[in-house]
């Protein structure tokens, strides 16, 4: 038989729940906040001492109201801080969390995250409940990757608008691809989509994770070629500088040919492109010329070039070979946008150091007065090109002998 003190909270609790099964929105709410505020980090054991060891009873009121009122956002933060408190300190023990599963938790946490009409507090929530979730073990991550997670996550990354909601979601996806090899290829493609995002931050997210990733999954889809040299359009230094940290980490993959020939078709967009590409890219306080975006590809594109081939003389080899020299002189001839000049006089300059025969070819298509003015200073050439110049080098003919089309002929 129970002990009068053990009689005493037992009564406790069933006034507690009581008081929980009858009240309002209002005292339900006042319910929540108070057990949060005083049960915050406390473990199972005294959990259970707290509700006569009962709580489970509590924890499944609180997931069925949740089930109930989350799509109407009654109380959707406060409910899901509550199953929190359930879910910490649980080393070794699942209980909790099994036991809201058991009644369709998961699928609840993952629908939040798509519902527009919630707060975004209510969604960090919600990934920080599935965090838990995953940190639980590898069958949990792939309960959560069987139960379209992965997508709904990128999803809530891509539309969130507050950065700690896209953090959380960011951390949760690198969470399923660690020790979880049945799905780390879904959450690396999930990735790949999030990277034509309009959001620069979300695109900078996604990059991270790829990186981090990448060593995990020790491949490369070809889908990702060409949606990352497209992100070379963005004018956000943060946004370029992870996309050449990871092109230069993919060298070392099977798409490196894909990614070298990309980077120099880039040197030279065509005017079409240039007309038909939509300006998303752009927040509304920017209003760039039609032909920016391309351009700024262009000048990032020449940029990345001069980085790697300064790294390796192989992939300087074998860029020779797709004609780099050719499209760096045209891009050096872009009047329209001094960047690509720049960035594009930099890279022929290392070359022209580097490989006696691109000076040669370079020396003779520029001409001796214009080539002598073009060594002297090349960082600040592009400031004093006239428009003759320009066309000089727009209309070069450059071929280094052993390149793809020397071969052809």
């Amino acid at each position: 038989m129970a002990s009068s003190k053990e009689q005493v909270e037992i009564s406790k609790f069933m006034g507690f729940l009581q008081d929980w099964d009858h009240g309002s929105k209002a005292t339900r709410q006042h319910i929540l906040n108070d057990f949060i505020n005083t049960s915050r980090g406390k473990t199972s054991p005294e959990l259970e001492l707290q509700f006569a060891q009962g709580a489970s009873l509590f924890l499944t009121r609180l997931t069925a109201w949740l089930r109930i009122t989350y799509m109407v956002g009654t109380c959707v933060t406060e409910q899901l801080q509550a199953i929190g408190i359930f879910y910490q300190q649980q080393v070794g023990n699942h209980r909790y969390l099994v036991e809201v599963l058991e009644v369709g938790g998961l699928l609840t946490f993952l629908e939040i995250l798509k519902l527009k009409q919630l707060q975004e507090d209510a969604k960090q929530e919600a990934l920080k409940l599935l965090q838990i979730i995953a940190n639980a073990g590898r069958k949990y991550k792939e309960l959560i990757c069987e139960s379209y997670g992965v997508k709904n996550i990128a999803e809530c990354l891509a539309n969130s608008k507050l950065e700690k909601t896209q953090e959380q979601a960011q951390i949760l996806l690198e969470q399923l691809a660690q020790g979880n090899p049945k799905y780390q290829l879904q959450v690396y493609k999930g990735l790949i989509a999030l990277l034509p995002c309009a959001s620069p931050k979300v695109q900078q997210m996604a990059l991270q994770a790829l990186r981090t990733l990448q060593s995990v999954v020790k491949m490369v889809h070809p889908c990702i070629v060409e949606p990352l040299l497209d992100i070379l359009r963005s004018i956000h230094y943060e946004v370029q500088y992870e996309v050449i940290e990871f092109i230069k980490l993919l060298l070392n993959y099977k798409v490196r040919q894909a990614l070298l020939e990309g980077l120099v078709a880039r040197l030279t967009p065509s005017m079409d492109n240039i007309k038909n590409r939509p300006k998303i890219l752009y927040g509304t306080h920017i209003k760039p010329t039609e032909s920016s975006p391309l351009y700024v590809q262009q000048a990032a594109a020449a940029k990345v070039i001069g980085i790697i081939i300064k790294e390796s003389t192989d992939i300087a080899e074998e860029l020779l070979q797709l004609r780099v020299v050719h499209h760096l002189m045209i891009a050096m001839g872009n009047l329209e946008y001094a960047d690509s000049q720049k960035q594009a006089c930099l890279a022929v300059e290392y070359l022209i150091h580097t490989f006696p025969v691109v000076e040669e070819h370079v020396r003779k298509a520029m001409g001796e007065p214009f080539y002598e003015l073009y060594m002297k200073n090349p960082e600040n050439m592009y400031l004093k090109m006239d428009s003759i110049q320009a066309a000089v080098l727009v209309e070069n003919k450059v071929n280094i002998p052993g390149s793809a089309e020397v071969e052809a002929e």
